[in-house]
């Protein structure tokens, strides 16, 4: 393995390992949450609302709210119901993760403001899901 004893490659290395990385160790914390969490809905209803802003959350605390912004831009760009739901979560919880003073404070903060959501929020400060006959059954997407 000579080509590892480049300092060069070894960067490179590590940057592939880390940039594989971080998204599995986001979405496992994120999963886990929604796994324990007591909100229905996991498409479209409470539990994808929990989701998406913890999501957002922990991506804003541990690297910018403006790298959530370029993923939800890439992942959420219809104008379907469901898309407008998770723009408008993603954006709330890249505000709450970038606001966290330490990590621990975000899950209980995020679960705060899921309960204190409601269907259809038009409130740019509110978390919102969609009207329960819009969800499906699902914990992860």
């Amino acid at each position: 393995m000579k080509s590892l004893q480049n300092p060069r490659n070894k960067k490179i290395l590590w940057g592939l390992l880390i940039s594989a990385t971080y998204p599995a160790v986001v979405l496992s914390y994120v999963w886990y949450h929604c796994f324990i969490s007591n909100f229905q809905g996991g498409k479209n209803g409470q539990l994808d609302a929990y989701r998406h802003t913890l999501a957002s959350a922990v991506v804003a605390y541990t690297s910018s709210p403006k790298v959530v912004s370029v993923f939800t831009a890439v992942t959420e760009f219809g104008d379907e119901a469901d898309n407008l739901m998770d723009r408008h979560n993603n954006s709330l919880g890249a505000e709450l993760g970038y606001q966290a003073e330490v990590f621990a404070h975000i899950n209980p903060r995020v679960i705060q403001q899921v309960n204190n959501g409601i269907e259809n929020s038009t409130n740019g400060k509110q978390i919102t899901w969609l009207p329960k006959s819009f969800w499906g059954k699902s914990l992860f997407w």
